[in-house]
């Protein structure tokens, strides 16, 4: 699928950029090149670190060619130089840079919107203005896009419309993206948060009993990304068919020792994947569903089935506490 295919992933430092590189390299045929960019010099180091200690044999022999394949540039995508310069002969970028820590984006929403928004119109604007043979951009977004209470969520409502304006402005780049929710071990993600309170001795901090999240994997978000890649066409958002559960099960089955603490700044009590809105424009994929554009010029005639007629929440297909067990203890995060 990448075979001599030049990549480019934003914020790659991150959760996924490090899931995405590791599958990438583990290809058949993996890209010609993958080229982290962030702002994070530290996190960048750590990252090669990382890929060139690694104990296990197998790994040393699967990323053997770690430094032939992938390349560091240290760049902000809230800036357009640094961003024309890093897209320059890249076949494919995966947008993945983002403020997304919801509080922080409540008390500094500006910040928000300058990387969300602004670093996602770069991205458009530096393809046209260069004239970028770039194949294809797939944007990473996130539950908190529907329905948005927050910053974060409306920064990034606008970045999936920047990103999907971007198929009238340019013809020769095909613009997709996908919407996922709690994606499990991510960068500021609760479980990792539960397992530093355990390791610190400390309460597992629950917001407000009621609250539920979707679940994935970091390997099932990289399948959804190759999916739109492969799949998605122009102004598709690509959204995984997953399970949901209640934040107090999870804290539960993780310690005895639990503390109510009361929701936070622009925090919801569940979150949506596709609104009421959409569901008329939603078809089914492999594992996915996928929205298909609002916009006339994008959508087309909708053809495929469609049995997502209502919203999609996390309040539905909630996970009881065997099943729970299970998935946590597959994620390993109960031994």
């Amino acid at each position: 699928m990448f075979d001599d295919k030049h990549i480019l992933i934003t914020g790659g430092t991150g959760s996924l950029g490090n899931a995405l590189t590791e599958r990438l390299l583990k290809e058949t045929n993996p890209p010609e090149t993958i080229e982290i960019f962030s702002r994070g010099e530290a996190k960048q180091h750590a990252m090669r670190l990382r890929f060139r200690n690694l104990c296990d044999a197998t790994d040393d022999i699967i990323y053997s060619d770690f430094k032939e394949r992938v390349n560091f540039t240290i760049g902000d995508i809230r800036d357009l130089s640094s961003v024309k310069q890093a897209i320059k002969d890249v076949d494919v970028i995966f947008h993945a840079a983002a403020i997304k820590q919801v509080p922080t984006a409540e008390y500094f929403p500006q910040e928000a919107f300058k990387t969300n928004v602004i670093g996602a119109e770069n991205i458009v604007s530096a393809i046209i203005e260069n004239d970028e043979c770039v194949e294809c951009v797939v944007g990473i977004s996130t539950d908190k896009a529907c329905y948005p209470i927050n910053a974060y969520g409306m920064t990034k409502a606008l970045m999936e419309r920047v990103l999907i304006s971007g198929n009238i402005r340019y013809d020769h780049t095909r613009f997709v993206l996908t919407r996922y929710g709690n994606v499990m071990g991510s960068t500021g993600s609760v479980l990792p948060l539960f397992r530093n309170q355990i390791a610190n001795g400390n309460p597992l901090t629950v917001t407000d009993v009621g609250m539920t999240r979707f679940m994935m994997g970091i390997h099932q978000s990289v399948d959804l990304v190759f999916n739109a890649y492969d799949d998605g066409e122009r102004g598709d958002i690509f959204v995984p068919i997953i399970p949901s559960a209640r934040m107090i099960d999870v804290a539960t089955l993780m310690s005895n020792d639990v503390t109510i603490t009361g929701i936070r700044p622009g925090e919801k009590l569940h979150e949506t994947l596709i609104t009421s809105e959409e569901a008329k424009n939603t078809i089914n994929a492999k594992n996915a569903y996928v929205i298909k554009s609002m916009l006339p010029e994008l959508c087309g005639c909708i053809e495929g089935v469609n049995d997502r007629q209502t919203e999609y929440t996390s309040m539905q297909d909630v996970l009881g506490m065997d099943e729970l067990l299970r998935l946590l203890k597959k994620h390993g995060y109960i031994s």
